[in-house]
């Protein structure tokens, strides 16, 4: 049966609807300023008669008596003068029109001299880097016109620039990476250090948008994640770099913040996580958050390098498989874990060559959390043991299929102890803390396109998943709840999230002995 077409109103409603909201734009303000004087006297006429009411109101009763009087007689009086009622009507008009006038004071055009000083010596700053002696009619020139060369700019209430767009010439080499990172970085130090800059490259307009990034709320706690079962939120970013929100509890209120979500399992293109920073930068605290997360839906290893007991609240809970912190016993656990990678395959494999669908066993998630292994690899060459990252190229290679999951935490300085494998196979990469654009390159595979400040909180950073944009990130405050340096409200926030204790942990301590 042959199709039939749309009706007309359907097919081309979306334009007429857009023709009929602007001819109902242009029509309000048109109206809007034939009927100004009318709106302006009614505002002027209704504020006069506010003005009476309070008048009325201060007056003690024993004196309205009088101030009516009063007013009875210049009525009269008014009302007796030869064309009296006439000019008391214009007399009213203008004075509703006085008092019905915008108040609100007309803002400068243009920047103040302080602005423009500014503006000047950003224009000087990059003559050297945009001028040409061989250009007959140059856009940048000692003692030019800055107009020419910004044409849009914004400044915040200390005289900082916050929005500004650059046109350069069309022979600049915007193509190569050194020549950007040399106008970032002279941009970064004349409008104002301290503060974080967005920069946009538009190489076929010759122009460079650069605005001031707000800093990432630093006050979302722990909590239960709007997401479905594969995806782990890093953290949170700007609103202008991600398609969606989460809704957040922050106390008593609400709000919706930009996530920055991890995907997992079979058909991810990033199943394994790298995480880089230095001591005191909050890898730990990513690794933890992850745990929670994790241990909704799957088990979790965890690998202590540091030794430290950042997971002691995850002992004995249920999912929690094993927390070592020992050479050998993260030996074993990793190996274990590598037979477990090798043992789902082949039930996999089993199960889809006899047509049935995968073992329970098989598509429940499985976790390995290695927080520092470069320190146990130390300590397991001191001890002749062999490297306990040596057990993670099985689950590395084949842990998409297997759904494991590997997610590991380094700092810079032992950077030189991870595995070959650990390189090649941790697509998704996160970076926390002051970092220079170089570490932040070398880790992340391109460098970010905010300029680095040297002072950031603990969880703040860069996170890049697979070949996707370098996006900032703010990890969720999940502190360490045996920590006494911990909140109150951080700590009831984390213990919340714990999954109960084993039924195991439970029968050894009710058979144990009580001292």
């Amino acid at each position: 049966m042959a199709r039939r077409p749309l009706p007309r109103i359907l097919s081309n409603g979306s334009a007429q609807i857009a023709r009929s909201r602007d001819l109902a734009r242009t029509a309000a303000d048109s109206a809007t300023d034939v009927l100004h004087p009318l709106i302006t006297i009614s505002r002027g006429l209704r504020r006069l008669a506010a003005a009476g009411r309070r008048r009325w109101a201060d007056t003690p009763k024993d004196k309205r008596g009088p101030l009516l009087f009063m007013v009875a007689s210049m009525v009269l009086v008014v009302a007796l003068v030869p064309y009296g009622p006439l000019l008391a009507v214009i007399s009213v008009m203008a004075a509703a029109a006085w008092h019905g006038r915008d108040r609100a004071p007309a803002e400068p055009e243009g920047p103040d001299e302080t602005q423009t000083q500014r503006l000047q010596s950003l224009y000087e700053a990059l003559v050297p880097y945009f001028s040409s002696p061989d250009d007959p009619d140059p856009l940048y020139a000692h003692g030019g016109d800055w107009e020419k060369t910004f044409p849009a700019y914004e400044f915040d209430g200390t005289g900082r620039v916050s929005h500004l767009t650059v046109r350069y010439p069309a022979y600049f080499t915007d193509g190569e990476a050194d020549s950007r990172a040399r106008i970032e970085q002279l941009l970064h130090a004349k409008s104002g250090r301290g503060r974080e800059y967005h920069f946009v490259w538009d190489e076929e307009g010759n122009e460079l948008s650069v605005t001031v990034l707000p800093p990432l709320p630093t006050d979302i706690a722990a909590q239960r994640f709007v997401t479905s079962p594969g995806e782990t939120v890093l953290g949170f970013t700007d609103p202008t770099e991600v398609q969606r929100t989460l809704p957040l509890s922050h106390g008593e209120e609400r709000r919706d913040v930009p996530p920055v979500v991890w995907r997992t399992g079979p058909r991810s293109t990033e199943p394994h996580l790298l995480v880089m920073g230095e001591p005191g930068t909050g890898t730990t605290t990513l690794l933890r958050s992850i745990a929670l997360q994790a241990l909704q839906y799957g088990d979790v290893v965890i690998v202590d390098g540091n030794g430290t007991g950042e997971y002691a609240c995850l002992t004995g809970r249920d999912g929690v498989l094993a927390i070592e912190c020992a050479p050998s016993g993260a030996l074993a656990s990793l190996e274990w874990a590598a037979h477990e990678t090798e043992r789902r395959l082949i039930a996999a494999n089993r199960a889809r060559q006899a047509g049935q669908p995968l073992p329970d066993d098989t598509r429940r998630p499985l976790w390995l959390l290695l927080d520092r292994p470069g320190a146990l690899a130390h300590l397991a060459a001191a001890d002749g043991s062999p490297d306990p990252q040596s057990m993670l190229q099985v689950p590395l290679r084949h842990g998409r299929a297997a759904n494991v999951m590997i997610v590991i935490a380094e700092q810079f300085d032992s950077a030189d102890t991870l595995s070959d494998a650990v390189r090649q196979h941790t697509r998704a990469r996160v970076v926390l803390g002051p970092a220079s654009r170089t570490q932040l390159e070398a880790v992340l595979g391109a460098p970010p396109h905010t300029t680095p400040v040297p002072l950031m909180p603990p969880g703040r950073g860069y996170a890049r998943l697979g070949t996707g944009p370098v996006l900032r990130l703010q990890v969720p405050a999940t502190p360490d709840p045996h920590d006494d340096a911990t909140s109150d409200a951080q700590r009831q926030a984390v213990l919340e999230l714990l999954p109960p204790r084993s039924a195991q942990v439970l029968v050894k301590q009710e058979q144990e002995p009580v001292a």
